[in-house]
């Protein structure tokens, strides 16, 4: 039986699903998976609101890109998760201008 434990010779390698799932949620997955730990180092100051508030946002996106991908109708949710994309967009560049989104802050 496999698990995600692999041997040394044959390391875990990140598989695309974006065939079965497509690829915009692919895309928005691995956004999310990088912005996880970006978050954690926002100051403490805006971690609470800001932070939490992008990451709630980008997981909104996430669920409507789920449900858009696996239902008939996919027009709602496709409309909500394109609106939940402007918010975040936004949010990240109201991060940005507060300096918690910078390329020093690595």
């Amino acid at each position: 039986m496999k698990t995600n434990e692999q041997s040394d010779r044959h390391p875990v390698v990140p598989v695309d699903h974006a065939r079965a799932t497509g690829a915009a949620l692919e895309a928005h997955s691995r956004f999310i998976v990088w912005l996880a730990p970006v978050v954690e180092r926002f100051p403490r100051s805006r971690k609470f609101l800001l932070g939490d508030r992008i990451q709630a946002t980008a997981l909104d996106v996430l669920e409507r890109l789920i449900e858009a991908t696996y239902t008939k109708r996919r027009g709602d949710y496709l409309t909500r998760a394109n609106l939940g994309l402007e918010k975040l967009r936004f949010l990240c560049r109201l991060a940005r201008d507060l300096r918690c989104l910078d390329h020093s802050n690595k």
